[in-house]
């Protein structure tokens, strides 16, 4: 039975023996051939570091206003008589445009200024006889102030009769209008919208730390997405004298050439108000810097460090080399980087990457040191100032 037993502890001792060296033998070869084989190669697009002009800009959503806009009501009740103008006519100050039925009016005001003449011969003749005391004084006072009164109403009937005769207050574009001769209005209602606007006004805010960098005068480039690509060139014209105290921000009132009246009142515009001096700043694509709680990242592409001959057959794959010798791709180096200004697709590097570096744009995300890379830039990423969204 001991010799049995043994034998049996002796087999048993070796199988697991057997077992552990298997799988040490194992792990050792497993990682000689990840020794061997190093990182997989990514594949990624880059670009070159390089500086570009940058103008300093300030970015705000603004609302176009005509520098004269009204909607012209009815001062007074009456039927249309005459419409001198059609919508969309272009019309001068003090242009007669539309006629209303003033008769009643205009007889009432013809008796009226008889009434004026009357009262002015009485006063005039009085006056005449109380030089030789044939009327009192009490008299002539009377008839003074009947002549006033008189002249009051004539006035009052005249001015009525002027309401009735619509005229344009300004120089403008009228707007369209559904009157119709025959139609009947009513005190206060619209009847047309008269805008002057050119040059036009655009109405848009800032916050409150960037007032110092706003002055009457400065250059101002609007666009509108009415005009597809388009800019129109304008300046500051005034600048509010308080800060709105729920939003912190300051109104600005800029001017802008208006010649053939494309730019309408109450659009939409985009505005940028440039400030400062132009600049040359390092540029990157957006896509290429990393943002994450240590820091902002950027991966460079750096070329291999060629070896000796004897040595590439052991090492060549690690370090991304052929067994010539010879670099076969560039490697992933993580830096540090400090980021700028934005506009667009594009970012400022402000230290971290120099000029020239060969700077991974996109594919950074399954890299780290060391990475073997496969450059492919036949679709890069977008790397426009101003980019232009684009409809399908």
């Amino acid at each position: 039975m001991k010799k049995r037993m043994t034998i049996m502890l002796a087999i048993v001792g070796t199988a697991f023996a057997l077992l552990i060296g298997y799988k040490m033998f194992g792990a050792y070869m497993m990682s000689k051939w990840l020794a061997g084989n190093g990182l997989p190669p990514a594949t990624v697009t880059t670009m070159v570091a390089d500086y570009q002009q940058w103008q300093p800009q300030i970015r705000s959503v603004g609302t176009l206003r005509a520098k004269n806009g009204v909607e012209m009501v009815g001062e007074v009740a009456g039927i249309v008589q005459a419409l001198h103008f059609k919508s969309g006519d272009k019309v001068k100050a003090g242009e007669l445009l539309i006629e209303l039925d003033a008769d009643e009016e205009q007889a009432q005001l013809d008796a009226a200024l008889a009434a004026v003449a009357l009262a002015r011969s009485n006063y005039e003749r009085d006056r005449a006889q109380f030089k030789v005391l044939a009327v009192s004084q009490a008299q002539l006072d009377a008839d003074e102030a009947d002549l006033k009164v008189k002249q009051a109403e004539a006035a009052r009937l005249r001015a009525v009769v002027d309401k009735m005769h619509i005229r344009a207050p300004f120089t403008g574009r009228l707007g369209v209008s559904a009157l119709s001769p025959g139609q009947y209005i009513r005190v206060g209602e619209v009847l047309v919208s008269l805008q002057a606007s050119d040059p036009i006004l655009v109405d848009f805010s800032v916050p409150q730390r960037q007032i110092a960098e706003m002055a009457v005068g400065q250059r101002v480039l609007l666009g509108s997405d009415a005009f597809k690509g388009r800019e129109f060139a304008g300046e500051i014209s005034a600048i509010d004298s308080r800060v709105d105290a729920n939003t912190r921000n300051v109104r600005i009132e800029a001017r802008v050439d208006n010649p053939k009246g494309e730019l309408l009142p109450g659009m939409y515009a985009e505005v940028r108000v440039q400030v400062g001096e132009p600049m040359k700043l390092l540029t990157l694509p957006q896509t290429a810097v990393t943002y994450n709680a240590y820091g902002s990242t950027v991966f460079l592409a750096r070329p291999a460090k060629p070896v000796a001959a004897g040595e590439a057959a052991q090492e060549g794959a690690e370090q991304g080399v052929a067994s010539s010798g010879k670099p076969a791709m560039p490697l992933a180096e993580q830096v540090f980087v400090k980021t700028g200004m934005k506009r667009g697709d594009q970012v400022a590097v402000i230290s971290g990457v120099n000029e020239g570096d060969v700077v991974v744009t996109s594919g950074q995300m399954k890299l780290k040191n060391g990475t073997p890379l496969v450059v492919n830039n036949s679709h890069p990423p977008a790397f426009e100032p101003d980019p232009k969204p684009q409809e399908h």
